[in-house]
């Protein structure tokens, strides 16, 4: 079998490492798979670049001058609004003629245009549409955040200059996407249950296949025993470590206010635990409010550092405003640490609530200080059966074979 993922880079973003991940994962288990990209940052021979430099420049600047035509001339919010109206030809490229699946991810930014698919689709092979945020049931944006807009037909989006036009970009990038969707078969794949149901909420995804199959983790990278000492890794010996981390922990989808409140909580009830961040933070104040002890280790590059972190943790917390799989729940989860969340997103898919870890009331700081507490009395106990928990859901050879499962579905179809 023959299958080609097509995202928009191969290790530069969340969705670029999940899919270069799904392809390796399927080459180990004997599908002949590679990835066209526009962006390429690997040097192995199964990524290919799609066009040349010129080709890509232009589709990018193309697509990004109906954005801002869209929104009046403004650049604001340039780079949360997707409208797929400019692309390559992807349809001609040989690793699409000579794939048995094409398998579609993050393909925005001028990579691929709606027409586009609809062009590889009319070449009769089964197309996956893997999603991995909200835009392919929205009219624009990545993340709905609290707008039901994508619910009924978009417009009047908030993201758009003015945000209060029925009849704009929002609305006719829906049409388009409703008209795609009416006229190919594509089967779409959720990340998660939570992106799942949102899909099922949806107007434009509401009647189509859809499956759920979650991202590939490396879980075996984060073993329980941790590789380098607490000395090492700057950390104090005989405190209870609560972990949280992200690509920048300032972003306000992280929610990191809330962190820093429900941490306090714990402060000021005596709680000798160190809090210990990673990631890179714009707003150099954005900890000064926390009055629980804690470490910021800026951006952490080398794995083996992240797992020995984890796995000398004892908690790790996540207070996003929404997420559709949030890694650093797995990566810790796997190394033992009892995880503390939101639901607002796919963290159902990974937490069992007061099992192996513990899901608070959104926004409900005081709840997550609960969740953390739940945490530290529990970590000592389970810290195997929460990575083994984690590798029958997440490793590379359980998530290609739902995927291969799915192709050959499709393939005698």
């Amino acid at each position: 079998m023959k299958v080609t993922l097509v995202n928009h880079s191969d290790t530069l973003g969340g969705a670029s490492v999940v899919t270069y991940r799904l392809m390796q994962a399927l080459c180990r288990a004997g599908v002949d798979a590679r990835m066209l990209v526009v962006k390429r940052a690997t040097d192995d021979n199964r990524v290919v670049l799609a066009g040349n430099a010129v080709t890509r420049k232009a589709a990018f600047i193309a697509e990004h001058l109906h954005i801002v035509a869209g929104n009046g001339f403004s650049r604001d919010n340039l780079f949360k609004i997707s409208i797929a109206r400019a692309g390559l030809p992807l349809h001609r490229h040989p690793y699409i003629k000579e794939a048995d699946v094409v398998a579609l991810n993050w393909v925005n930014q001028g990579m691929l245009s709606l027409t586009g698919v609809r062009r590889i689709a009319a070449t009769g092979k089964p197309v996956v549409w893997t999603m991995h945020d909200m835009w392919n049931m929205t009219g624009v944006c990545h993340h709905a955040g609290t707008c039901d807009g994508f619910m009924h037909n978009c417009g009047n989006c908030p993201l758009i200059k003015g945000g209060k036009d029925a009849y704009d970009m929002s609305r006719t990038t829906f049409s388009r996407k409703m008209r795609l969707y009416d006229r190919t078969h594509i089967h779409f794949v959720a990340v998660s249950r939570w992106l799942a149901s949102r899909a099922k909420d949806s107007a434009l995804l509401r009647d189509e296949d859809i499956s759920v199959i979650p991202n590939a983790f490396p879980v075996d990278e984060f073993p329980l025993t941790p590789s380098l000492s607490r000395a090492e890794l700057g950390l104090p010996e005989g405190k209870h470590l609560i972990v949280m981390g992200a690509a920048r922990l300032d972003d306000p989808i992280k929610g990191l206010p809330t962190a820093v409140d429900a941490l306090n909580i714990l402060a000021d009830n005596g709680s000798d635990a160190i809090a210990v961040f990673y990631g890179a933070m714009r707003d150099p104040a954005a900890l000064d409010g926390l009055r629980l002890p804690h470490i910021s280790l800026g951006t952490i590059s080398d794995r083996r550092r992240l797992a020995s972190l984890y796995a000398h943790a004892d908690a790790v917390i996540s207070t996003s405003q929404y997420e559709t799989l949030p890694g650093t729940l797995i990566e810790g989860m796997a190394a033992g640490c009892v995880p503390v969340t939101f639901g607002r997103g796919g963290q159902a898919d990974i937490v069992d609530h007061l099992d192996t870890g513990y899901i608070a009331r959104y926004g409900d700081a005081a709840d997550f200080a609960c969740g953390i507490g739940f945490a530290l009395d529990n970590a000592a106990e389970d810290r195997d059966r929460r990575s083994a928990i984690v590798a029958r859901r997440f490793s590379d050879a359980t998530v290609a074979s739902k995927y291969i499962d799915l192709f050959n579905r499709l393939l005698q179809k």
